[in-house]
């Protein structure tokens, strides 16, 4: 029989306080639990059952407790690992793994879990001289990559630059920028200016979804918008959107396709609106509608009407009318259902009358993060 471990009240308060709390990590708990039940004489199988523990457990608590007293039995014994066996070929030979793609090696997937390399691993550091490897496991291969920042199960896009004049054409659309942005800051400026700006784009795929169940509102029941899971699909359309830079106003033709006609038409719409004293400058991309044969024949017909001013290949983010669509994917176009595609497109040019009727002017500010692209 072990000798018996004698508290004083500080300490019995103490060890009820851990046993009862609800926050800390169990194995504190527990050994606070076997230490009060040890003090009063409990015996070991009983103590095991009530901590939801084991025999051998509940003896290493109270031997280190008749040790060093219930601090020390309260806290984990620190221990030298054992000397590293993994070679730092090894390492390297894992971390080349991880940066070779599976697919590379015969299997389907694209990109590896660290369960996948660690079962490569394993088998295959035999053949390759690294025994040290044949039972490496997840956490063994998270170790090693972990040690050089290595993340293979992950991955971030990024924007290859593609067009030889990326920084001309980018510096071109910002200089255009600066520019509106002067005129906005000043009045007479902008009464005397013979040129207005406008940023164009297209906004494809927008689809029509259709409810095959009614839409249940909100009630006492369920505070939001029930909605069946079911749908079906009626087609897509086309938005080609221009901004006004100086106002805010925003022009929008929804069409089925988007060939050169349709774009020629936006450029009737803006040729309408605007004085024909005054020079429409237009900030847009290479997209073949715009700079088509049959679009070029319209712009000859109208000289020094337009002036194209185009952003770089990959450079979409330069546009600013991309904003405005992103204000409509957040706002009227957010879970659309339509019984038509008569109606989605009714819907959305109601939605841009509305942005009309408050218009918002768009600036570029962020000069210095574009120049440092």
């Amino acid at each position: 029989m072990k000798q018996k471990i004698t508290l004083v009240p500080e300490e019995k308060e103490r060890l009820l306080e851990l046993s009862r709390s609800r926050t800390l990590p169990l194995r504190l708990v527990q050994r606070a639990q076997i230490l009060l039940k040890f003090s009063e004489n409990e015996k070991i199988n009983t103590i095991a059952k009530f901590t939801k523990t084991s025999r051998p457990t509940v003896y290493k608590c109270i031997n280190k407790a008749l040790a060093g007293g219930i601090e020390v039995a309260l806290k984990d014994c620190y221990h030298c690992p054992k000397q590293a066996t993994i070679t730092e070929e090894a390492k390297s030979w894992v971390m080349h793994l991880a940066c070779t793609k599976p697919k590379d090696l015969g299997f389907a997937a694209e990109m590896w879990t660290q369960s996948a390399l660690a079962k490569y691993t394993r088998k295959m550091a035999p053949s390759e001289g690294h025994n040290c490897l044949s039972r490496a496991n997840k956490t063994t291969i998270h170790r090693i990559l972990k040690s050089h920042s290595l993340k293979p199960h992950k991955i971030r896009y990024y924007l290859e630059k593609k067009d030889p004049e990326f920084k001309e054409k980018m510096n071109e659309v910002l200089i255009v920028y600066k520019e509106v942005n002067e005129l906005l800051d000043s009045e007479k400026k902008r009464e005397l200016s013979k040129v207005v700006t406008v940023s164009v784009d297209e906004k494809p795929g927008v689809q029509g979804i259709k409810n095959v169940a009614p839409d249940l509102l909100p009630s006492k029941n369920h505070g939001r918008i029930a909605r069946d899971y079911e749908y079906k699909r009626l087609g897509t359309l086309s938005i080609l959107g221009a901004l006004d830079l100086q106002t805010g106003h925003v022009f929008t033709q929804v069409h089925e396709r988007h060939r050169s006609r349709e774009f020629i038409s936006l450029l009737k719409e803006l040729d309408e609106y605007y004085r024909k004293d005054v020079t429409i400058r237009v900030i847009l991309d290479n997209h073949s509608a715009h700079i088509s044969k049959e679009t070029m024949t319209y712009l000859q017909s109208r000289p020094n009407r337009f002036k194209y001013v185009h952003t770089p290949k990959h450079g979409s983010w330069l546009n600013i009318v991309e904003g405005l669509f992103s204000k409509m994917a957040r706002s009227f176009l957010k879970h659309i259902r339509v019984d038509s595609l008569e109606e989605l497109k009714a819907r959305i040019l109601r939605g841009v009358a509305e942005m009309n009727e408050e218009p918002v002017i768009h600036r570029w500010t962020n000069f210095e993060f574009a120049q440092n692209m």
